[in-house]
């Protein structure tokens, strides 16, 4: 029997990192597009389109990308389930910090699955493109993408396709990371969800989840005849940033009728004019929580939302000219959260271990340990 040739070297840190996903690919020249994709990805580059990234490794042409890609016989759901495990295998049943982001790009036309006129958070306006719901876990100051899927807007919708809104999908990928074993000690997320009780906020407290998620500032609760508002006095705070800087804030809770489980905070930067771009509403589920540990923890879903936008633009996120949902999911969904995950590893290995060869979960998991030291999303 002629044993198949072994897959072409590219980077050490690459080839070990995909060693983790082999078994997924059914022929060797899959498994190189694999790994050639992750190399094109984290280049210097400033475009990753497909044709770029064949030139820097040195492909003749982007057919056998653009196959690995689109017909190629791997299985996404199984790419999907190992990348998980991984980071199970790492994290050794402690706890995560969720945050629940949307990860939008601009699309001429209508050519694109799903695409529609609708806000898109990277541009910050109202533009066309397509839009999906992202779950990130953030640990010892490291974050990591677990989940997304796209939002498929009900006039672009195809047949056997079901309607959901952005908070239902977000509670249902809650649920599906819960089942399979990861824990959660807070759940963070914009007002869009805050705002979501059916969808979303009762999700939250039927499977018994600590929050902070933001709120409008109309925000409706009932309160009993003869109960009142109370505004709490100022409190001031230091917002503490990635590179340990610092920023005074402000905090105060503002209880309204008698203070229950739900408790309901106003943050921002000026205490006297209150200035709408820097002053924030919030409402937590969290027993014992301090001021100051509201205002932090509301402050790092802020931070890592920009910082995860810097990082999946410089993966060239956007640069896929894909139309159909199915290689969106392939390339966008799926492969770039494996690659984003390895990039992540690949930040600190070198300052942390300086042995290349370790095993794989003693690189990741040293990083996992130590990365309280700094603050990470992929590039440090």
């Amino acid at each position: 029997m002629v044993q198949p040739r072994p897959a072409a070297p590219t980077v050490k840190f690459v080839d070990e990192y995909c060693q983790w996903y082999k078994s997924l690919f059914p022929d060797v020249r899959s498994f190189e597009a694999f790994k050639y994709l992750h190399v094109g990805c984290i280049s210097d580059l400033k475009r990753k389109t497909l044709p770029e990234i064949a030139k820097i490794v040195g492909l003749d042409n982007q057919q056998g990308l653009h196959h690995f890609l689109t017909t190629s016989p791997w299985d996404i759901e199984k790419l999907r389930t190992l990348r998980l495990e991984l980071i199970l295998q790492v994290l050794k049943g402690r706890p995560i910090i969720l945050i629940i982001d949307e990860t939008g790009d601009k699309k001429k036309g209508s050519k694109t699955d799903y695409v529609k006129r609708q806000y898109i958070g990277n541009l910050g306006k109202t533009d066309n493109g397509i839009v999906a719901v992202t779950v990130y876990g953030v640990f010892c100051g490291m974050t990591f993408p677990l989940l997304f899927e796209v939002y498929k807007p009900r006039e672009r919708l195809q047949a056997g396709d079901k309607y959901r809104t952005k908070p239902e999908i977000a509670a249902i990928l809650i649920k599906k990371l819960q089942s399979m074993g990861f824990k959660f000690n807070l759940v963070l997320a914009d007002s869009l969800y805050g705002e979501s009780g059916k969808n979303f906020i009762s999700v939250l407290d039927e499977l018994n989840l600590n929050y902070i998620v933001a709120i409008r500032s109309n925000h409706y609760v009932e309160i009993l005849p003869r109960q009142h508002i109370q505004y709490l006095k100022w409190q001031k705070f230091q917002r503490v940033f990635s590179d340990l800087s610092r920023e005074n804030r402000f905090i105060r809770e503002i209880i309204p009728g008698k203070r229950g489980e739900l408790r309901y905070w106003q943050i921002t930067t000026d205490p006297e004019n209150l200035p709408d771009n820097t002053t924030w509403y919030v409402m937590s589920k969290y027993p014992d929580i301090t001021p100051r540990e509201v205002g932090n923890f509301y402050g790092l879903r802020t931070w890592v939302e920009y910082g995860l936008k810097q990082s999946k633009n410089e993966l060239g996120w956007s640069d896929f000219r894909l139309t159909h949902y199915p290689d969106i999911e392939a390339m966008v969904g799926n492969y770039l959260q494996c690659l984003f995950n390895g990039v992540c590893i690949r930040s600190n290995c070198f300052s942390l271990h300086h042995n290349e060869s370790q095993n794989l979960f003693h690189i990741l998991g040293g990083i996992m340990e130590m990365a309280g030291r700094t603050f990470l999303t992929i590039f440090v």
